[in-house]
């Protein structure tokens, strides 16, 4: 089973209609005992990085997805889910992040210069960086859906693909079994239900 962390951040639903498209079970759930059992965790999230790492804490849930990440699960961060796996977020002040992927979250200004809108909202191609699982069905310039104004920055060694927005911005990371996505598969069409099949069906996840 697939456990979808409900910290009450995040598009929960369509997440779990995408797995069950795919033929793969997952749960909705605020339950830190059904996180833990779970056989992949996937921590999703919209809006703003401090209020949802507020909420992740309120809920106590973060202490569930750091065990889980500790006992080997493979979790996917999903948008600000991503940016919640970073040490720490800049938006609205400085909060700090669940430290699973080093680097920091950052306004996409002034690295995307101000000719280009933010937020970024649209479909962007990936350039992909490492020969990762995650992205085995997935070819180089696939296009895939993002909604964002931050960034994580400061993880190159952690970086599996890129996107062009006016500079080359942080599209997914991975650390071993933590992985994020800074766009939403759930709304990338095929090539987002492959990612999120990739993330169903891999054991090794090392590249």
């Amino acid at each position: 089973m697939i456990a979808i962390v409900d910290y009450g951040v995040g598009n929960l639903f369509s997440l779990r209609s995408s797995f069950a498209f795919i033929g793969r079970e997952a749960r909705v759930t605020g339950s830190r005992e059904e996180i833990l059992a779970a056989d992949r965790v996937i921590l999703p999230g919209v809006g703003a990085f401090g209020d949802a790492a507020d909420k992740l804490r309120q809920t106590g849930l973060d202490q569930a997805v750091l065990e889980a990440a500790r006992r080997g699960r493979p979790l996917l961060g999903i948008c600000l889910g991503m940016q919640l796996l970073f040490e720490e977020g800049e938006e609205f002040g400085l909060h700090p992040g669940l430290g699973l992927i080093p680097g920091r979250v950052v306004s996409m200004r002034p690295a995307v210069p101000d000719s280009l809108k933010l937020p970024q909202i649209g479909w962007n191609g990936l350039h992909l960086m490492k020969n990762h699982p995650l992205f085995r069905d997935v070819r180089e310039g696939d296009q895939v859906y993002f909604v964002h104004s931050f960034y994580g920055t400061d993880c190159e060694d952690s970086l599996l693909a890129t996107t062009e927005y006016g500079a080359q911005i942080t599209a997914a990371v991975g650390r071993g079994r933590v992985m994020g996505c800074q766009f939403h598969p759930e709304k990338s069409g095929k090539v987002g239900l492959r990612i999120l099949k990739a993330f169903a069906e891999t054991e090794d996840f090392t590249c």
